[in-house]
């Protein structure tokens, strides 16, 4: 048992450790330092400025249930803003683990706000 708790957790970091790295690739493509994205609230003030050219739309995430939809609008940007498609900005929206490593780790070019 020990060990199956062990191998979840090695596996757990090293999935977290390839989200961060994505992340950091991310504001390294959009042309924000990466190490940025690695402090806490501050990388989520330059995720909504890359994603929505307005970093102040992050405060609307104190609000209940207005943040889940001002969320969802800054991934589904997020995604346009590197030229995803219909699918990429679904994926990102409701997966966001999943579309951060596909944006992180693809050959996307940010193309700013849109």
């Amino acid at each position: 048992m020990e060990d199956t708790n062990n191998l979840y957790l090695f596996m757990s970091l090293i999935f977290y450790l390839l989200l961060v790295i994505a992340m950091w690739k991310i504001f390294d493509k959009a042309g924000v330092a990466g190490w940025l994205s690695l402090i806490p609230l501050v990388h989520f003030y330059f995720l909504y400025k890359i994603a929505m050219g307005n970093g102040w739309f992050c405060l609307l995430m104190i609000i209940p249930f207005v943040n889940v939809i001002v969320t969802w609008i800054m991934f589904w940007k997020l995604a346009k803003s590197f030229g995803g498609g219909v699918l990429l900005r679904l994926i990102t929206m409701f997966i966001p683990n999943l579309g951060t490593l596909i944006l992180g780790f693809g050959s996307a070019e940010y193309l700013g706000p849109q």
